[in-house]
């Protein structure tokens, strides 16, 4: 069991905690905990800081119903900073929005940031929007018919790929069935964080299975 006096607080007692979501791997917040606090945590499994400004402890989501419930607390090299991942219930900023880090301030023209939630959220924007000359607005317009049969049409090549033993098609295959299964999601209002949970329930129950099986 880890003990939280290897940990160094600052002066005031306190350590800086980043939050970050589970599934998109986005930093939520940036806030504090002290001793405390941290033992809440760790006792509840849900986030609990000490609040800076009105110097009092402050459970996430006790008012809002926003709780974050934590996955893994980790610290630094220098034992001097935490990093807290979480499964959110709501918003994680006071303002009502997933993140408190939404100001861009510096974007590479040569590298990009990719992730299958920020893919997801492209998708929706285009159920909405629905762009002139889009692929996928057209997928969008001709409705669950032809999503699904675009599922059914890549998966059938995924498995040709496999068969075939060809890696690098494999691989172009599996990102396009992925794609046009994220087009059925958003079509069926089902959200990554849907499929992370139920992933999650299998790895827990796959889990228990293989320690019976030890018995």
């Amino acid at each position: 069991m880890f003990n939280i006096d290897e940990l160094k607080f600052d002066k005031d007692g306190l350590i800086p905690a980043v939050v970050v979501d589970s599934i998109s791997k986005k930093v939520l917040t940036v806030a504090y905990m002290n001793r405390e606090s941290l033992k809440i945590s760790m006792e509840k499994g849900l986030t609990c800081f000490f609040s800076r400004s009105r110097q009092e402890l402050w459970l996430k989501g006790e008012t809002s119903g926003n709780y974050q419930h934590i996955v893994s607390i980790t610290a630094d090299c220098d034992m001097d900073a935490l990093t807290v991942v979480v499964e959110k219930d709501g918003p994680a900023c006071h303002k009502g929005t997933d993140s408190c880090f939404n100001t861009p301030v510096y974007q590479s023209d040569e590298l990009s940031e990719f992730s299958l939630e920020g893919l997801y959220q492209l998708l929706v924007g285009r159920k909405k929007d629905k762009p002139e000359g889009s692929y996928t607005t057209y997928l969008f317009e001709k409705g669950i018919d032809k999503i699904l049969k675009k599922v059914g049409e890549e998966a059938t090549e995924v498995i040709i790929g496999g068969k075939a033993g060809d890696k690098a098609e494999t691989v172009y295959e599996i990102a396009d069935l992925a794609y046009h299964l994220m087009v059925l999601m958003v079509e069926m209002g089902i959200s990554v964080e849907d499929i992370h949970r139920e992933l999650a329930s299998r790895h827990v129950i796959d889990h228990k299975v293989k320690q019976e099986k030890m018995k």
